[in-house]
């Protein structure tokens, strides 16, 4: 029972950080690691007691994980690809595209130091599988995560609900995608309207290079021509990213209302990182999100968490700097200045 001590403590952590506030990143990996030293705590009892189980299991898991590395990687280069002809070639488009050829990359250079077994070949694939486990193991923290958030039941009480803008086509139309973050903000001030409540809907979103008016009053525009009384729509029109959307917003309510809370509206893909940014920018209340196109949201997930990893970029610049000179150091021990050439090239 010692062997799953460290899956014990990461999920007492994990409850207390939820608790505190579920809008932390560090809930995710808590969790994450949680099932994975429960995982391997599991794979040692078993192998330990049944050896040939234990070695079978070990097998089934390394063919299971590779045959979902390449069916990953076609599923991504499928996505790219339909997301260039539909959405158009920007770099934020062709992220799902770039992720399945890097894993394509992967592969191939397993394969070639798997053939070859020279010692760099190993040591870079070795540096490489390692890299790409971390970041895996962030992800898919991330989109469990991501998707729990999103289902968790939020307080009733709000006294606005704000949307956040995503540009304009055309320069001053509402396009689809944020017409859907609109209709939800609708549906969530009609269910807060019916427990008696009055809130304010806060359009959030400034005028870009290329918008003829700024989002945010186009957004309004939009939800009084469906009904929507205008005075209790507000607008704050200055923000040109997420965060200012919050922060800005953020300030507007504080001065109306300092003990204010709030129901933050964006994109399903979108709901954690602009869960993680309110809690960092002081907004007081949690986020919920409208549906997106299936072809859209891959890409748009592996932005979301590419924008994380932002976020936090010294923890994981120190991390990949360490896994990296970790790998440098091994190569140097198999050389002729380590002395231990015949560790890898036999």
């Amino acid at each position: 029972m010692v062997a799953f001590a460290p899956s014990v403590v990461c999920l007492l952590a994990f409850l207390v950080g939820a608790l505190r506030d579920r809008r932390r990143f560090s809930n995710a990996v808590l969790l994450g690691l949680a099932v994975v030293f429960a995982a391997a705590a599991l794979f040692l009892h078993l192998a330990s007691d049944r050896p040939q189980l234990g070695r079978d299991l070990a097998v089934a898991l390394l063919v299971l994980a590779a045959l979902g590395v390449i069916t990953l990687a076609w599923f991504l280069l499928a996505n790219g690809v339909t997301m260039a002809r539909k959405e158009g070639r920007s770099p934020a488009n062709l992220l799902s595209l770039g992720a399945g050829i890097a894993l394509v990359a992967l592969l191939a250079l397993l394969t070639t130091a798997l053939a070859l077994h020279t010692r760099t070949l190993v040591v870079a694939a070795g540096t490489a599988v390692v890299l790409a486990g971390y970041f895996a193991f962030l992800f898919v923290c991330f989109l469990c995560y991501a998707t729990l958030y999103a289902r968790l039941r939020i307080r009733r009480r709000a006294d606005y609900v704000v949307v956040l803008g995503s540009g304009l086509t055309g320069g001053d139309t509402v396009p689809p995608l944020l017409a859907g973050r609109l209709d939800r903000a609708r549906e969530e001030h009609a269910r807060l309207s019916r427990a008696g409540r009055r809130p304010v809907l806060l359009t959030s979103g400034g005028q870009g290079p290329d918008e003829k008016l700024p989002e945010s009053h186009a957004m309004a525009d939009y939800l009084i021509e469906r009904g929507v009384p205008a005075d209790l729509v507000e607008r704050e029109d200055r923000s040109t990213t997420t965060e200012e959307n919050l922060r800005f917003s953020d300030a507007l309510m504080r001065a109306a209302r300092p003990d204010y809370r709030c129901v933050v509206v964006t994109n399903n893909y979108h709901v954690f990182r602009a869960a993680v940014t309110a809690r960092r920018a002081g907004v007081r209340g949690h986020v919920i999100g409208a549906p997106t196109a299936a072809y859209f949201w891959p890409s748009a997930v592996l932005r979301e968490f590419v924008a994380l990893l932002l976020t936090y970029r010294r923890t994981n610049a120190a991390l990949f700097l360490l896994v990296l000179l970790g790998g440098l150091f091994i190569w140097w021990l198999g050389g002729p200045h380590g002395g231990h050439a015949d560790l890898l090239d036999g």
